[in-house]
This record gives C-alpha cells, sequence and structure tokens, in this order.
C-alpha cells in the first residue's frame, strides 16, 4: 500500500506541475461551458436539466481524455525511466494501478470543478438532483473507461502522438457501437441477436442509463470490467516489454 501511494502521489504532482493540468482543466471547462450554453441552447430550453450538459461528455472526452493519458507510460518509455521504475521495490500492479487512479482523480477533479453548473440549474428552477448524482458518476466511470483504453496504448509505443491517435480511434469505435447508425448497419450483415450483443459492449449504451438517472448495477459491472480488463492487458504489454 505504501508503495502504491508513492506511485500514486508522483502521478499526481507531476500533472500539476506542468502546463497539461491547467491546459485541460481550462479547455474542459471552457467546452462543456461552450456546448451546454451555446450549442445546446441551454437558456432557451426552459428546462432545469443538466442533460444538455451531460450529453457533450462522451464527444469531449473522445479527445481530452487520450490526451491526459497518453503520456502515463509513453513517456516513461522514451525517457527509460520505465528501466529505473520496475528497478525499484514496486511491483507491476501497484506502479499500473497507481498511475491510472492519480491520473483518474486528475480527471475527477477536473469534472467537479463545473460544480457551478448545478448551482446555476438550481438557481434556475427545481433540478432532479438524483439524476444529477448519477449523471455525474457516470461521467466519471466513463472517463475512468476512456482512460484504461488510453493507457493500454500508451504502453503499447514510445510516441504519445501513436497513443493518442490509437487511443481516440479505440475509443470512438468503443462509443459507436451503441449508436443506431452502426447498429442498423450491423444488422444488414449480421443477425438481431448479434448486433444486439456487439451494441451491449458500448460505451454510449451504458452512459446513456446514468443519464436518465439510472445507477443499474450491469452498469456499473460493465465500467468496471472495461476498466480491469484494459489494465489487465496494459499489465501483459508491459512485461512483455520489460522482457525485451
Amino acid at each position: 500500500m505504501r508503495n502504491f501511494k508513492a506511485i500514486f502521489k508522483r502521478e499526481l504532482k507531476s500533472y500539476f506541475e506542468s502546463p497539461v493540468a491547467y491546459v485541460f482543466i481550462v479547455i474542459f471547462l471552457l467546452a462543456t461551458t461552450g456546448c451546454t450554453f451555446f450549442i445546446s441552447k441551454f437558456f432557451e430550453n426552459r428546462a432545469a436539466t443538466l442533460e444538455p450538459f451531460f450529453v457533450w461528455h462522451p464527444w469531449l472526452y473522445l479527445f481530452l481524455v487520450p490526451a491526459v493519458g497518453m503520456r502515463l507510460w509513453s513517456e516513461e518509455r522514451k525517457s527509460g525511466t520505465i528501466e529505473l521504475l520496475f528497478t525499484l521495490p514496486v511491483t507491476m500492479e501497484q506502479a499500473l494501478v497507481g498511475k491510472f487512479f492519480a491520473a483518474w482523480l486528475f480527471v475527477g477533479i477536473a469534472l467537479f470543478m463545473t460544480f457551478p453548473m448545478v448551482i446555476t440549474v438550481a438557481y434556475l428552477g427545481s433540478p432532479d438532483y438524483g439524476i444529477i448524482f448519477a449523471s455525474y458518476l457516470g461521467s466519471f466511470l466513463l472517463a475512468g473507461a476512456f482512460l484504461a483504453v488510453t493507457c493500454l496504448f500508451s504502453a503499447m509505443s514510445k510516441n504519445q502522438v501513436i497513443s493518442f491517435v490509437l487511443s481516440v480511434v479505440a475509443c470512438f469505435a468503443m462509443l459507436m457501437l451503441g449508436v443506431g447508425v452502426f447498429t442498423d448497419f450491423l444488422n444488414r450483415f449480421f443477425p438481431v441477436w448479434l448486433s444486439e450483443s456487439i451494441s451491449a459492449f458500448s460505451f454510449f449504451t451504458h452512459y446513456q442509463g446514468f443519464q436518465r438517472g439510472l445507477i443499474d448495477s450491469r452498469a456499473l459491472v460493465y465500467f468496471i470490467s472495461i476498466i480491469a480488463f484494459m489494465l489487465a492487458a496494459n499489465a501483459v504489454v508491459l512485461e512483455r516489454k520489460k522482457s525485451e
């Protein structure tokens, strides 16, 4: 546990010692605010709901989360510090989980800083706080799933740009699995039961339930499973790189 905390604190501190943290937070806040008030026309809807706010999160995370996570292992491999890290009395699992949770908490801090949106909608009317809480939880879990995918591709390449591009493509594919257009396309070539099974693996499908205020145990298990699977695959990749 002590080694995990050391890695966790080191990674979290590194974000705030560089401009990356502040640039990410500013861009995220401006993007969410701009999409909510200008594109979704929040005030013109005349409804005390944050649905126009949360609907943009998957598409903003698609680019912003890979930008945060692309350096997690790529930078370690490029600078050669990954060899030094593995010589320390730290297990692979401790390093992997410590770096992931530090990055996830960082994204969570940026998400928490959107809390003035809740104050705004509360001032304008009487929102359903249960739906708001569920939406925030779903958004946080979605960010964790995006980040876990990014961690995997970050371990595969020393080049951060390549890690970023591959992560965006993979996350986009996981989102599109649940979009109606893609489902209709699958129905043309596969039986309905198979296309529905494929769509069930979509980030978007499970995130929508949280947007409606439903904290479904199946959605919780899904996101936790995706994160666990991606981190396990990440560990396998790092073990192979370590032995090379």
